[in-house]
């Protein structure tokens, strides 16, 4: 009835909305075990107990191990330019040319005022 006022246009019977067996189906979700407990360690540990042969590691482990011990271990005698003037300042200040002791006031017998 295409010229009739209000009988135009409109949804129809069976036509547009969601149908049945339409779309992506829906994954099977997969039974949620829990995460395993890691015992946390040192890394330094972890890779001493590799060398010794206590523990049998993946390359992966034995490579994150090392790269997690850089951030908790630094290296022997590893510091920067600071620390090393700082422990050269401590040094020189503790001897001939330390720090004097203050002047004792004798104006008013050794105390304060």
């Amino acid at each position: 009835m295409a010229g009739v006022k209000g009988r135009s246009g409109g949804a129809r019977p069976n036509s547009g909305g969601a149908r049945p067996g339409a779309g992506r189906k829906p994954k099977p979700k997969p039974a949620e075990t829990p995460p395993p407990q890691v015992e946390t360690r040192d890394p330094l540990e972890f890779l001493l107990d590799v060398m010794q042969g206590r523990v049998a590691a993946t390359t992966v482990q034995v490579r994150a191990a090392v790269a997690a011990s850089q951030y908790l271990h630094a290296k022997k005698g590893e510091g920067g330019k600071k620390e090393e003037s700082a422990g050269k300042a401590k040094a020189a200040a503790s001897g001939k040319f330390g720090q004097a002791a203050p002047p004792r006031l004798v104006a008013n017998g050794g105390k304060k005022l």
